[in-house]
Formats: structure tokens, C-alpha cells, sequence
């Protein structure tokens, strides 16, 4: 990567900074503002990324002119609203004065609160909005007071924290730092290396960037072109801006940071003080699936973060009327989290009920109750016709929103399979085919069986036969295609900490804690915000049936819970911290020493999957320290890194310009795009000798210079044309005509 290029990369994280400034709340009272702000910058940013590709690719100018011009001019928009902000401030900063509340019993110092306010109607910081009615108020912990926004005052604010906060708490804090440092360190260091990328998510960016376009290209993997490609968008910013894809895993190390604090402000929102808040930001990030995808260039983890966003809107809008900011945030993340994985819609469109649910309630309570004998006895109240105008036409906004940011995509979709989910074998192959009540239970036991795996592999047993014998005598096949995907056969072990199967019995088993007793006895967890956080774990569970009902087994689906699990933390974070309160004798010591204990189990889970995992580590065969970076890239198939050198040193020097692909739907295609690159580091022409898309056929192979070929080399065989010389050792091959 040249110096520019790392230059230009800045750029967006520069953008995303002073827009976080820029954007943050203006109301005093708003819970963990600098989250929020956090919130509204990835969301707006994200939306500009993804439209920026949109509005070039229609153009045919996916560029690095094109993209390094739309960042620099981002960068100057958010640069001058950030200033705008602080000069705004600093003029009214003679009108602000340091006020101090009392929430219950204890004292809150309120920072830049303004003089006209009356003490006692609001208080700032990660706290609670005080202007609530008593039993829905929460003690805030002590913290220093928020005296600005500047880099030195942040500091300030850290250092004050750090400095009031008990040892368990610095430890809490220190250890997700730790890991957090940590992912950051391999995945700088790593090259990408997932299976799915070298399959379809990183030939999807060589083929924009070859083309100039998004236009849909002939090809024998159907992933590239109708699996939603909104991770990839933001990778292809990278691509153009770096020249390279050494920049690739900071995308999911960012949305894993963002899945942290979102999380950790779920909590606050839900009546969770700082304690809560660290305890649920500590089992997240300690969760192996998380501390593996962070490093990766899978795309889990983007879209976890962008339904959590959509979850810390949503709860936002649970006792104030959502403003126009806000519900374009919440279309924003709805369009991010369809264009980047529609899976993720399975919590997005519960989370809008709710937030529509408690617009209508609001809309309700805005209107006076009537006068008369009406009211003395206590008669109805009646809906405020404004109120009600307001939530319609904000849940219109947030599906305008949401379609401009993913209706593009599905234009292209449905222009080209005649469908906007994609072809029949798409529409087939993930969803579940069968609803009847007995396979939807037989799919969420094999689910729940895959998710809750240990090393423990007589458990693994027992339990997987109890559910296959149970699905017998309902007279569901527990390896039904139907409900089953592929040609994959259940159990599954999937204990290993790999990114794209390992389970979290841990985290899983806390997360179902908490929601039960958030169901049962929200009180006990969180007494000022039961309402929410039963109507919140209502959402959780809601998703997590629904994700049982629409998507089949799969021994990599533990992947395709992680927004599940994101959101459902929280309530492993609350009931923790619940548990950790004082309480009476022995109680209190038994109860110290299980949550001790858990959180040890759980720490040492993280670490080892850190250390050891697969197939980014820092120690062992594989290590990251002493692999070499192509041998890095073949980790997950290290038989195959000599065959493409040896393909594609043979067919670079025969001086061919143009090849021919042969490939089957599952084979690695991004190898190719490294390997063969033009001299002055340009795209090479490669085209595919075979295609799923009706409409683009592909290129005869009497038209290329040559052929490389994976896989199968029978298939290779069919396509080569008569007289030409065809090499092939295990996995890869090549032809090339007579006389190269």
C-alpha cells in the first residue's frame, strides 16, 4: 500500500470522527451521547458509502479519482459541521452553567446545562432522563461531569472515570480493551483468508473495479452477483482508495468496536449503570464468534452492527416522540441491514413494531384526558389525530430511506432473475421450505443443539439423539432438505473456535438467562425500566423464533445468529450485574463467586480463541507472526497455494491478455485476481467460460489466450478446445493453446 493510499484510507475514519462530533445530541439527558453520536455517524456514513457506489457504478466511474473526490468532500461537509458545532457552542458558552441535580438520595453533577433549566428536570451524561416520572428513574453511577466535546476534555472525562471506577470494573475495562488491541494487531497483520471470500466476496470487488460498474457479469458462482453486497460496498472503497486489500478485516474490527458500544448503550438505555454496561461489553467481546469475525472479512458482524443501531434507535423512541434525525437513522440502518445481509431483517422488523407500537402509545398520552364527568370517571383517552399523522408518516420516511439505500440493488436483481430475492435456487437454498409447527421445532432444537456445542463430545451425542429420535416420532426427517441446507447432514461439531461455525454456550446460556427473567421479573433486574426491558426481551425472543421458523440448519449458522446474540447480551449484562448486587448473607458470596466464575470461563474462552483460533492466530501452526502472507491466504486449504502460483506463473509467462475461467459454484476465484494482475498493477482480463445467469452467457473459449481452471478437472476438460495442452495437478489447471 502506497503512502497515498494509507492517506486516503484515513480519510473516511477522519470523516467518521468529526462527524461524531458533528451529529451528537443536542438534548441534555440523552443517554451515553457519545455513543449516540457514534451511532449517527456510522449510520449517516454507512448510507453515504453505500450510495456513493450506487451513484458511480450507474455512472461507470468506480475510480479512485471518483471515490478519493466524494471522501475528500465528505470529509470537508463533516470537517465544517463539526466547527459549525463548537463554534456554536463557544457562543453560548457564557450561558451555561455547571448545575447540580439530585436523583433519589445522591447528588449528579450536570455539565453545559443551561441556566433557565429548573434543577431536578434533567441530568447529562451516560445517565438517565430524570425528567421521567420517579419509579422510572435510574441511579446513575457517579461519573464527572461532561464539560465539553474537545479531545482534551474527552480525556479528562476518561482519566475521571477511570479514577472512580471500582478494581472489577478497571478489570472489566482492561481486558475488553486488551482484546480489542489485540484483533486490531491481527488484522492488520493477516491477510484475508475466509473460505466465502476467496469464494465470492472478494471476486465481487475485482469485478467492479475491472468493470467501472456494478453491472452483473457471467459467472459459474451465482453469490457474486445475489447475495446482497453492502460489506463488500465497503470494502470496494478500501480497494480503490489502497490499491489492495490489506486494509480488508479493519471493516469487521470497526463493526465489531461499534457492536460494543452499541450494545453497552442497550444496556444503559434498559436501566443499566456503568457496571452493566461493562459487563455486557466484556461477554460480548469475549464471545469467540465475535473475536473471530473481527479479524475477518466476513460479514456477520456489519450487519449485528447495523441492527444493533437500529435496536439503540428503537429504544430511543420507547418514551419520547422519535424525531426527523432519528427516524432517518432508522431508515438508514434498515436499508444497511437489508443491502448487507437479509437475515438481519428478522430482528429490524420487530424492533419497528415496537418503535411504532410506542409511537402510537405516545400519540395517545400527547392528548389531554377529556374534562368532565369523563374524566372524574377516568374515562378513555382518545388519540391525538397530529400524533397519529406523525407516526405514520415517520414509519413512511423510514421506508423511503431504506429503499433508496437498498432498492438499487434489488432492482438489479430483480431486472436480472425476474424476482428481488434472487434466483430459485437462492430463494430455496437458505429459507426454510417447511412450516408446519413440528419441522419449525425439529430446525430450532438442531439450531439451539449447534449453538449451545462444547467439547464435550459424549453431550454432543446424547443430546443430538434425543432431538433426532423426538424428530423420528413426530414424523419429521431431521436431515429433510427442506429444512436442512444443502447437502449438509445434522449433528454438527461445531465447539472449535472457527470463525464461520463456533458455538457460545456461554454467552448463549447468559442471553437466555437474562431474557427470561427480563420476561418473567423485569423488576429484579431492572426496577425503573421494567416496561422496556420486557418489551425489549419480547423483541429478542420474538427474532430468535422467527430466525428458527425462516432459516434452515446449517453447520455454519451459528454465524448467522450473531445479530441475535448481539442484541440479546444485554440481557446477559443486566442479569449479571443484578446478580452481582448486594444480598444478604451467603447469598451474596455464592452469587459473587458464580458470576466470578462465569466471567473467568468466559474471558479464558475469548483468549483462547484469540490465541488459537482458526484461521487467524496469534500462537501455533499458522501463527500470524510466522506465516508468510500468501501462505496466510491458504490456511484454510494450504494444498492449494503452490498449485495457483504454478498455474498462474505458466500462463504469465505465455504472454496471454485474456483468460478463460472454469470454476464450480463453490471454488476460490479471488487467487486468480492477485496472481494474474497486470505488470502496472491493473485488473487482468479474466472472463468465465461458464454462467448461471441466463441472461449473460459466457465467453467461448476459442475467444481467450488461455484457461485456468479449479476444481474439477473433468469439467476443465470439456471446455478447452481441441489441440490445446491442458495441465492439471490436484485442484488447479490450466490449457493454453498451440505455441504458447
Amino acid at each position: 500500500m502506497s503512502a497515498a493510499g494509507s492517506l486516503l484510507a484515513a480519510v473516511p475514519a477522519a470523516a467518521l470522527l468529526l462527524l461524531t462530533v458533528a451529529v451528537r445530541p443536542r438534548e441534555v439527558g440523552a443517554v451515553a451521547p457519545l455513543r449516540l453520536g457514534v451511532v449517527r455517524a456510522v449510520l449517516l456514513g454507512g448510507a453515504y458509502a453505500v450510495l456513493v457506489v450506487e451513484v458511480l457504478g450507474a455512472s461507470h466511474a468506480l475510480t479512485r479519482q471518483a471515490f478519493a473526490v466524494a471522501w475528500l468532500l465528505f470529509l470537508a461537509a463533516a470537517a465544517t459541521a463539526a466547527g459549525l458545532r463548537w463554534r456554536r457552542e463557544a457562543g453560548l458558552g457564557q450561558q451555561f452553567a455547571a448545575t447540580s441535580v439530585t436523583v433519589g438520595n445522591a447528588p449528579v453533577t450536570v455539565g453545559a446545562v443551561p441556566r433557565q433549566v429548573p434543577v431536578g428536570a434533567v441530568v447529562s451524561g451516560g445517565g438517565p432522563d430524570v425528567s421521567a416520572p420517579a419509579a422510572e428513574r435510574v441511579e446513575p453511577d457517579p461519573a464527572p461531569a461532561r464539560a465539553g466535546w474537545g479531545p482534551a476534555s474527552l480525556l479528562a472525562v476518561a482519566v475521571g472515570t477511570w479514577r472512580t471506577a471500582r478494581p472489577g470494573e478497571r478489570l472489566l475495562a482492561g481486558t475488553i480493551g486488551g482484546l480489542v488491541l489485540v484483533e486490531l494487531l491481527v488484522a492488520l497483520l493477516a491477510e484475508p483468508n475466509n473460505f466465502d471470500s476467496q469464494t465470492y466476496h472478494l471476486p465481487k470487488v475485482e469485478h467492479w473495479v475491472a468493470q467501472g460498474d456494478l453491472d452483473f457479469w457471467p459467472t459459474a458462482i451465482h453469490r457474486q452477483v445475489t447475495i446482497p453486497p453492502g460489506a463488500e460496498y465497503l470494502l470496494l472503497h478500501l480497494r480503490l482508495l489502497t490499491g489492495g486489500d490489506q486494509l480488508y478485516n479493519l471493516v469487521q474490527w470497526a463493526a465489531g468496536v461499534v457492536c460494543l458500544l452499541v450494545a453497552a448503550r442497550i444496556t444503559a438505555q434498559l436501566g443499566g449503570g456503568r457496571r452493566a454496561q461493562l459487563l455486557t461489553a466484556f461477554v460480548l467481546a469475549t464471545t469467540p464468534m465475535v473475536a473471530l469475525q473481527a479479524t475477518s472479512t466476513q460479514t456477520d458482524l456489519i450487519c449485528a452492527a447495523w441492527v444493533a443501531c437500529a435496536a439503540t434507535l428503537v429504544l430511543d423512541g420507547l418514551r419520547r416522540r422519535t424525531g426527523w434525525g432519528t427516524l432517518l437513522g432508522l431508515g438508514a440502518a434498515t436499508g444497511l441491514t437489508a443491502v448487507t445481509k437479509t437475515s438481519g431483517l428478522i430482528a429490524v422488523g420487530p424492533l419497528l413494531v415496537l418503535w411504532g407500537l410506542a409511537q402510537l402509545r405516545l400519540a395517545r398520552a400527547d392528548q389531554p384526558a377529556p374534562a368532565g364527568p369523563a374524566a372524574a370517571g377516568g374515562g378513555r383517552r382518545s388519540w391525538s389525530v397530529g400524533g397519529l399523522a406523525r407516526t405514520v408518516g415517520g414509519s413512511v420516511l423510514i421506508l423511503v430511506v431504506a429503499a433508496v439505500v437498498v432498492g438499487p440493488f434489488l432492482a438489479r436483481v430483480t431486472a436480472e432473475f425476474g424476482h428481488p430475492l434472487g434466483p430459485p435456487r437462492l430463494r430455496e437454498s437458505i429459507p426454510m421450505e417447511r412450516h408446519d409447527p413440528a419441522s419449525i421445532v425439529v430446525n430450532a432444537l438442531r439450531i439451539g443443539h449447534t449453538a449451545f456445542d462444547t467439547p464435550l463430545a459424549p453431550l454432543r451425542r446424547a443430546g443430538a439423539e434425543v432431538i433426532i429420535s423426538g424428530a423420528e416420532a413426530v414424523g419429521v426427517d431431521p436431515q429433510d432438505r427442506a429444512i436442512t441446507f444443502g447437502r449438509e447432514l445434522f449433528p454438527e461439531p461445531a465447539w472449535y473456535p472457527d470463525e464461520d461455525r463456533v458455538a457460545f454456550p456461554l454467552t448463549g446460556a447468559l442471553a437466555v438467562i437474562g431474557a427470561v427473567i427480563a420476561l418473567a421479573r423485569p423488576r429484579r433486574i431492572a426496577p425503573e425500566r421494567a416496561g422496556s426491558l420486557r418489551a425489549y426481551a419480547a423483541v429478542v425472543l420474538t427474532a430468535a423464533l422467527l430466525h428458527t421458523a425462516m432459516i434452515k440448519w446449517q453447520p455454519w449458522g451459528n454465524r448467522l445468529l450473531l445479530y441475535a446474540v448481539v442484541l440479546a447480551v444485554p440481557l446477559a449484562g443486566l442479569w449479571l450485574d443484578a446478580l452481582l448486587r448486594d444480598r444478604a448473607g451467603g447469598r451474596r458470596s455464592v452469587a459473587t463467586v458464580a458470576a466470578v466464575t462465569v466471567l473467568a470461563t468466559s474471558a479464558l474462552a475469548g483468549v483462547l480463541a484469540l490465541s488459537y483460533g482458526f484461521p487467524r492466530r496469534l500462537v501455533g501452526a499458522g501463527s500470524v507472526f510466522t506465516t508468510s502472507d500468501w501462505d496466510t491466504r491458504f490456511l484454510r486449504r494450504p494444498q492449494w497455494a503452490d498449485e495457483f502460483r504454478w498455474a498462474a506463473t505458466v500462463v504469465q509467462d505465455s504472454g496471454a491478455r485474456r483468460i478463460g475461467l472454469v470454476q464450480q459454484n463453490d471454488n476460490w476465484e479471488y487467487p486468480w485476481w492477485l496472481l494474474l494482475r497486470q505488470p502496472d498493477g491493473g485488473s487482468p482480463d479474466l472472463v468465465a467460460l461458464q454462467s448461471v445467469l441466463p441472461e449473460r452467457p459466457p465467453a467461448e473459449p476459442s475467444s481467450v489466450d488461455a484457461i485456468v481452471c479449479t476444481g474439477n478437472k473433468a469439467a476443465c476438460a470439456k471446455l478447452v478446445p481441441a489441440g490445446w495442452r491442458l495441465e492439471f495437478r490436484n485442484y488447479v489447471g490450466y490449457a493454453l493453446p498451440p505455441g504458447r
